[in-house]
Formats: structure tokens, sequence, C-alpha cells
């Protein structure tokens, strides 16, 4: 499949159907983890309102106030005329100060991770990847690697979010969509480390060498040791 391909399937499973409840508040949640994971950069377009209450499962009017909702907040922004629509802002509004975690989410998220991200390593290295899907992995991993500064943690995000992808589990591919979106609010709250980028491309040079080479025990150690030394930062700068 081709990495345009790849990036529709990606919007699909981030932008799928809301559990039934809050919709206001679940359609807010979506569409910030949605601008967290980086699946809409800043300064691109949000699909149209009817196309977005179809994906959720909701109405117009609601997919329409929580729009409403996160441009008061600053975080998208909405143009008239000919090419207006709703739009990411760019810049993102950035936190004022750290946010407060708990130890027991802390650990919690970051344990999740680890279960989630692994399995999802070792069953794409399990999959027999058409030429397309292969070439998909390649080409996330070299964007990440030769993004800016500005663009590598949203283009680190779809690497690890294609990986996801790839084992061909739904359910897998949206719960790590989930937790790395709350693990995304974490990163941003302090500047990248150019040493510990170079660290992770050649960790994610690993990773994505033990799928190609369909070595589910590989991929997954790789991925192991990538996510021990992110943690370790994580608990540097915010535990």
């Amino acid at each position: 499949m081709s990495g345009e391909t790849e990036l529709v399937s990606i919007h699909g499973g981030v932008l799928r159907p809301l559990r039934r409840g809050n919709a206001l508040e679940d359609t807010v949640s979506r569409l910030v983890q949605t601008i967290r994971l980086g699946v809409v950069a800043p300064g691109e377009s949000l699909l149209s309102e009817r196309e977005l209450a179809s994906r959720f499962g909701v109405s117009r009017d609601t997919v329409r106030e929580a729009i409403k909702e996160l441009a008061e907040a600053g975080f998208l922004v909405s143009r008239r005329g000919r090419y207006g629509g709703t739009f990411v802002a760019d810049p993102l509004p950035t936190p004022t100060h750290p946010v407060p975690i708990e130890a027991a989410e802390f650990d919690d998220v970051l344990g999740m991770r680890r279960v989630l991200e692994c399995g999802a390593a070792a069953a794409s290295a399990s999959r027999s990847l058409t030429a397309g899907e292969r070439e998909t992995l390649v080409t996330r991993n070299r964007d990440a690697q030769e993004s800016s500064a500005a663009d590598y943690r949203r283009l680190d995000t779809l690497l690890h979010l294609t990986i996801a992808e790839l084992s061909g589990i739904p359910t897998l591919f949206g719960l790590v969509a989930e937790n790395r979106a709350r693990i995304n609010e974490w990163l941003d709250t302090f500047p990248l480390l150019p040493r510990n980028v170079d660290h992770s491309d050649a960790q994610h040079d690993a990773v994505v060498a033990g799928i190609l080479a369909g070595s589910p025990d590989a991929a997954a150690s790789a991925m192991r040791e990538h996510l021990s030394g992110s943690e370790a930062l994580l608990r540097g700068f915010l535990a």
C-alpha cells in the first residue's frame, strides 16, 4: 500500500466511531487525540463537519460545538471563504507549566505502552507484509529521521502508529493511539534532545529491521529497548 493509502488508514483508525455516552466531551477528546498524535498536522485542515459526524457517529451539531470549544482553547482555527474550513492551529498552544502526574498514572500509562507497542512490533513481524506495506514502514522511518526538529515528534508518532496498524489488529491500533496521545501530552512539556533523537533513530532502525526480517522476538526486543530510553527521559523530566 502507498504512503497515502496508509495515512488514510491511520485517519480511519483514529477517527473511528465513539462509544455511546457523553457525545460532546468524547468528540472533543477524540479531536484532541487526533491533533496530539499529529494525524492532522499544524496548519492542515480537518475533515468536514459532515464527514467527522459520520466517522464519529454523532450529529453535526455535536461536531460543530466540539470544534467551537477547541477553537476557543486555541487548538483549531476556522476560516471562511473559498479555501475555508477548520484548521489545526500553527503553532499549537503550549503548556504554561508542567502537567501534574500521579505516580500511579505514570506507571500505568508507561506500563501499558510497553505491553501494547512491544506486542504491536511482534505482531507486525509475524505477518507476511505486502511490498506496499514494507515500503510504507521504511518511508515512515526515513521521514522521521530526515524531519526537522519542529516536525520530529509528529513523524515519530506516525511511525509508531504505522507499526501498530501493520499488526493487523484494529483494536490494538486504537489502544496504541489512545496511549500515545497521553504520552505526547507529556513529551510536549520538554524540548527535544539531539543526542536522544540520534539514539532513537538507531533504535527505530532496529525495530523496523526486525519487522522486515519477520522476527517477532527481535522486533519486540528492539522496541522494548527503545521504550526504555523514552521512559527514562519522561521519568527524569516529569516524575
